[in-house]
């Protein structure tokens, strides 16, 4: 069975809690990604999504140049470790109905990597990735 470190995207963009929401939003334009680990020194705090941004933040109105208020904000973070096999992967997203996992090394319980919908897809088949984005969009 293949380990979650087999397929994850190990370059990961992250996002301290004292950037601002236009940094956030410039990140994920600038590396063409839609989802931000938060990390306040080495601890994992949560994370952020476009959709976070868009719906949460500039729906109400917030400046964007406010500092990342942390009621945007997803916390506690899920997350793996990078041992684990991919079915444990996938029975997370599917359980949390997310599209991005978090993945830390269980040693140094650092960022290791991320998973994506589309990693699953390309790494796993789309049979496997279809199941989990079926489950993940139901309201």
């Amino acid at each position: 069975m293949k380990k979650i470190n087999e397929i994850m995207t190990r370059e990961v963009i992250t996002i301290s809690p004292h950037d601002t929401l236009q940094t956030a939003a410039r990140k994920m334009r600038d590396y063409d990604i839609g989802f931000l680990p938060v990390y306040d020194g080495d601890k994992l705090v949560g994370v952020l999504s476009d959709r976070d941004i868009v719906i949460r933040a500039l729906a109400d109105g917030m400046d964007p140049k406010m500092k990342l208020p942390m009621p945007l904000v997803t916390s506690p973070a899920v997350y793996c470790f990078d041992d684990q096999t991919i079915d444990d992967a996938t029975d997370l997203m599917n359980d949390n109905q997310i599209r991005r996992l978090v993945i830390l090394d269980r040693g140094k319980k650092q960022l290791a990597g991320v998973i994506t919908l589309g990693d699953l897809a390309v790494h796993v088949g789309d049979k496997m990735s279809g199941e989990v984005l079926q489950s993940v969009s139901v309201p």
